[in-house]
Parts: structure tokens; C-alpha cells; sequence
């Protein structure tokens, strides 16, 4: 059984995750509208967020070391594209959602893309030393080294944009 502090810990990383996530996005759609200054002001508070995202997730001992972390990912990704999306995706052609159903699909893939990767890093914990990772801005298809074009969704590769291994929080 749960603590009632350790359920109320992964509660509020639920809550400052999506907030982040959201957050973001409504930076990325101030950008459109030319507001420069509420993006900024979204971005200052999704970065004060994801603070709190991983004090959350520490403080309820969620973190371990690199071996048990990879095993974590796997486990969660491998969920993901084995149940947890062709469940959705089901569920949204049956509603007659198939925009929807078909986006699913596509990050379906990208999840078991993304196990792969985890289960290659764990394998070798160097094999990932000297690769740059490049995520397509349309499905999230991560690839290793530049990409001409998305094998998932058939983005250009201008669609692709470069991961930055150091971010403002990390460092």
C-alpha cells in the first residue's frame, strides 16, 4: 500500500509534468500571436515546473541509478506501444476518430522507437557517446544522426530538429 505522502508526491509530478508540457505549448502559440512577453512568461513558469516535476519524482525515490532508470524507461515505453496506444487507437477508430487514431498510430511506433533506444543504451551504456539525436517536430520520431526524411510520418528532413544535450536546468 501507497503512503498517503508518496501517492500526494506522484500527484503533484502528474500536475507540474503536464503543467510544463502545457505551458510550453502555450509559449509555442504566443510565438505565433507575436507576444513575445507571454511566451517568455510561459516558458519561465514551465521551467520552475519541471523543478518541481523532479524534486517531486526524487523525493519519492523514483530516481535511481542509470541501470534501474533504463529498465524503468523500457518498462514504460514497451507499455506504451504494446498496450497502452493500440488500446487508444482502437477506441478512436470505434468513435470515429480517425485523425486521431491515425496520430496515435504514428507515436505508437516512435514509443517502440524509443524502447529500442533505452534497450541499446543499456546494452552498452557508451553506444550513444558520439551520436547526435534528431526528433522529427511532426510525430517525435527519434533518430540517431541527421535523417533525410521520417520513415513514420515521411516529414522532409527539414522537419527534423537537432537535440541539445545540455539544457538550462540540468546544468
Amino acid at each position: 500500500m501507497m503512503s498517503k505522502t508518496l501517492e500526494n508526491l506522484m500527484a503533484a509530478f502528474a500536475g507540474e509534468s503536464q503543467a510544463n508540457r502545457k505551458y510550453l505549448a502555450y509559449a509555442q502559440a504566443a510565438d505565433k500571436e507575436g507576444l513575445s512577453g507571454v511566451a517568455k512568461v510561459f516558458r519561465a513558469a514551465a521551467a520552475a515546473e519541471t523543478i518541481h516535476a523532479h524534486t517531486h519524482l526524487k523525493n519519492a525515490g523514483k530516481i535511481g541509478d542509470t541501470a534501474a532508470n533504463l529498465q524503468d524507461a523500457i518498462g514504460g515505453e514497451t507499455y506504451e506501444f504494446t498496450k497502452m496506444y493500440p488500446e487508444m487507437i482502437k477506441e478512436a477508430e470505434a468513435e470515429g476518430q480517425t485523425a486521431v487514431a491515425k496520430y496515435m498510430e504514428m507515436v505508437n511506433k516512435v514509443e517502440e522507437v524509443h524502447a529500442n533506444l533505452y534497450k541499446k543504451a543499456a546494452a552498452d551504456n557508451h553506444a550513444f557517446d558520439n551520436v547526435d539525436f534528431y526528433v522529427c517536430k511532426v510525430c517525435g520520431y527519434t533518430h540517431e544522426g541527421p535523417c533525410d526524411s521520417c520513415p513514420v510520418c515521411g516529414a522532409k528532413a527539414a522537419a527534423f530538429i537537432k537535440v541539445d544535450d545540455v539544457c538550462c536546468l540540468n546544468k
